[in-house]
């Protein structure tokens, strides 16, 4: 992955940098070669609105000469769209077309001013339809939830802000998060607009990720495949990562519709627990108390919240107050969330983030994840979301 601190637009650098930075870093970590790559697939968001560029498997297929002529394919699912291209490729690997496939993720999004870029971000909502009247339409989107869950279950901002407090923290040991150089205060996380600045509705500065250049990529292989570059490199098998399970469902489009026909039930949003639940079944585990550590979707603190609420870690659904309060999810907690710095801590390129999220938990469980390694990591699981909760995917990966 690129250094998500980097602002590659004031290099005069563009989204062909940042995707070419990801792949050969990737190749090289991996020691592949790009004429040995069968497939490539590119998890991209908004390239043509803030780059005016589109066609990203061809900018792809141009950064090496061995990679012309590879079959490629560009995936856009808002903020899981890293996720659908790894969905896609591993499909591709299941039904026995190709043997190794490139999968990278990138996103572009600091070459121009904050109010533009949120602008440009607001698509991934129904435009014309909701947020018309919101500044900012995510911060707005994500209030609304938090709002759902006031009148639903109650809501305490003190558990709100350990989420953002759990991202910020764990950032500082990662060498490319986006804020890892900043100087942390308690008053960050309080409710002084001259430290904590409101947003839109319940959500402050610091509930809200950052607006990130980055990308990151990851080699997929079949067995055959990894078994062979396992024996070449005089390796187990065994500690190769692999994804042991997985979860992709995707719902109707607005928050409101979405929220309205969850009230009858027990989860805020069901289909979402329903991607972790085959996540859990696919990879033979009974639930997140099954996993090591979580690499999970907060681009607002109050995404998070649900997360945790969600993964069942509470006392029940609609209350994940206890991890949030008994430190479980902190670095050296039972199960640790984000060790990464998560979207809010490390950065959140939209495209980037679920491969981002698969990179780092292959990371984690090979013991390969320096400062931000959590000990004795076996499994681990993402939760990547795009929109109001409208594309939800889950990984679980392991070795």
């Amino acid at each position: 992955m690129t250094d998500f601190g980097r602002n590659y637009s004031r290099e005069g650098l563009g989204v062909d940098a940042l995707l070419g930075d990801a792949v050969r870093g990737a190749l090289e970590e991996c020691g592949v070669a790009p004429g040995a790559l069968d497939a490539s697939h590119v998890g991209n968001f908004t390239a043509e609105l803030f780059c005016r560029q589109g066609q990203l498997g061809g900018i792809l297929a141009s950064l090496h000469p061995d990679l012309a002529g590879i079959p490629s394919a560009r995936h856009e699912a808002a903020c899981a769209s890293g996720s659908v291209a790894l969905l896609a490729a591993t499909a591709e690997i299941e039904a026995g077309r190709y043997d190794r496939v490139l999968v990278a993720g990138v996103e572009q999004m600091r070459n121009v001013d904050g109010g533009t870029a949120a602008d440009y971000l607001g698509c991934a909502a129904w435009t014309g339809r909701e947020a018309e009247d919101a500044r900012y339409v995510w911060p707005a989107l994500f209030s609304r939830v938090a709002d759902e869950y006031a009148e639903r279950f109650g809501l305490d901002r003190a558990h709100l802000a350990e989420v953002s407090r759990i991202d910020l923290e764990n950032a500082q040991r990662n060498p490319r998060a986006q804020t890892r150089k900043w100087s942390l205060s308690e008053a960050m996380y309080g409710t002084d607009d001259a430290h904590n600045a409101v947003v839109e509705g319940r959500l402050r500065k610091q509930d809200c990720g950052r607006i990130t250049d980055g990308a990151a990529a990851v080699v997929l292989a079949s067995e055959a495949a990894a078994t062979e570059w396992a024996r070449e490199r005089g390796v187990s098998l065994d500690a190769v990562p692999r994804i042991l399970g997985w979860g992709h469902r995707t719902a109707p489009m607005e928050l409101e519709g979405k929220l309205a026909a969850s009230r009858s039930g027990a989860w805020m949003f069901p289909h979402l627990r329903e991607t972790l639940e085959d996540a859990w079944r696919r990879a033979g585990v009974a639930g997140a108390d099954d996993v090591d550590l979580l690499e999970v979707h907060d681009c607002f603190s109050i995404t998070g919240y649900a997360i945790v609420d969600h993964l069942g870690l509470g006392d029940a659904p609609g209350d994940p107050r206890r991890p949030l309060e008994d430190g479980s999810l902190r670095r050296d907690g039972s199960l640790p969330m984000n060790p990464s710095g998560g979207l809010i801590g490390l950065g959140h390129p939209v495209g980037a983030t679920g491969v981002r999220m698969l990179l780092d938990c292959a990371s984690q469980v090979r013991g390969a994840a320096g400062e931000t390694q959590v000990d004795g990591a076996r499994r681990a699981q993402t939760l990547n979301i795009g929109g109001s909760a409208t594309t939800t995917v889950s990984f679980v990966v392991g070795t």
